[in-house]
């Protein structure tokens, strides 16, 4: 389920200071960017933020909940964002900090996204 135009709305003046927050329909969840990177994803007025190896201890107490997950062919599918607390919506300063460090996180994805792959190597043609 995506946001709520209410809860997006908030969620668009809590992060503003990151810079310029929009939401898209993805996969009937919604995408949360900053700056047309994906920090974040909503699902039943929920807020997950990107979590990797480097923000992982930030984010350690969203680890006691499941993360953003999806099921296919009868598996569950665990994806690389974690639920923020609810007690962090009335805790202004570190709300952001957590959106900060999620962003960093998208930011390094999207840089290894945007990577050029090696060029591939030519094998020697077998002599007959």
């Amino acid at each position: 389920m995506v946001a709520s135009d209410a809860f997006a709305e908030f969620l668009r003046e809590q992060l503003a200071p990151l810079g310029h927050v929009t939401m898209r329909r993805m996969f009937g969840k919604s995408g949360v960017f900053c700056d047309g990177v994906m920090l974040g994803m909503v699902t039943d007025n929920t807020f997950y933020v990107r979590v990797d190896e480097q923000n992982r201890e930030t984010f350690k107490e969203a680890a006691s909940s499941p993360p953003l997950n999806y099921a296919k062919h009868g598996h569950t599918i665990d994806l690389a964002f974690w639920r923020v607390p609810d007690r962090l919506f009335d805790e202004t300063d570190e709300f952001v900090a957590w959106a900060q460090a999620a962003l960093a996180a998208a930011h390094r994805v999207a840089a290894k996204r945007d990577r050029p792959s090696p060029p591939k190597r030519k094998t020697p043609a077998k002599s007959r």
